[in-house]
C-alpha cells in the first residue's frame, strides 16, 4: 500500500493547508490535505488516518495532532473533505477541534506526518475521539500502514 498527496510540492505541503493559506475557522487554517491510497490489501473494510507533527515535541512537549480519521470508506479524499463529507468519522485534534486544523509551526520548519491504516473492521468510533482511542481501536486490525510526509515552515 502507497499514499500519495497532490498537496505536496518538492517535499513541501503547500502553504494553503497552513497558516500561510487563506481558510481558517477561529484562527486556525481549516482547508484540509487530499490524499490518495493505492494498491490497498484486499480485504480493506475501512481506514483511519492521522495526521501529526512529532517535530512539536521541542516546542510543546508532545506531538501536534492536526487530522484524525475513523471509519474512511475510499481511497481518494479530496481537498478540503474534512469539512464536506460526511462519510467519515473525525476525532478531536490538538487544536480542540472535531475536523482538520492545518500546520502551523512556531519554531520553523517541522515535519508532517500522514498516517493510513488499512483495516478488516469498521471502528464505529464516535466524534471526536482522541488518538489513543483510535489506537486501541485499531489494535490487531491493521492490515497494512502507509505514510507521505513533507515539511513546513516559516
Amino acid at each position: 500500500m502507497r499514499v500519495t498527496s497532490s498537496g505536496i510540492k518538492d517535499d513541501f505541503w503547500k502553504n494553503k493547508y497552513g497558516k500561510h493559506g487563506k481558510d481558517f475557522i477561529d484562527g486556525v487554517p481549516a482547508l484540509s490535505v487530499p490524499f490518495a491510497i493505492h494498491n490497498p490489501p484486499a480485504e480493506t473494510v475501512s481506514y483511519a488516518v492521522m495526521l501529526i507533527d512529532n517535530d512539536s515535541v521541542r516546542s510543546v512537549g508532545h506531538p501536534w495532532i492536526h487530522w484524525l480519521v475513523a471509519d474512511l470508506g475510499y481511497e481518494n479524499v479530496a481537498e478540503n473533505e474534512s469539512r464536506s463529507d460526511n462519510a467519515f468519522v473525525q476525532g478531536r485534534n490538538s487544536w480542540g477541534f472535531d475536523y482538520y486544523g492545518g500546520m502551523s509551526p512556531h519554531d520553523g520548519t517541522h515535519k508532517y506526518d500522514l498516517h493510513v491504516y488499512a483495516l478488516d473492521k469498521k471502528l464505529d468510533l464516535n466524534p471526536g475521539f482522541d488518538a489513543s482511542e483510535l489506537q486501541d481501536a485499531m489494535r490487531g486490525h491493521v492490515l497494512e500502514r502507509a505514510t507521505v510526509s513533507a515539511r513546513y515552515g516559516n
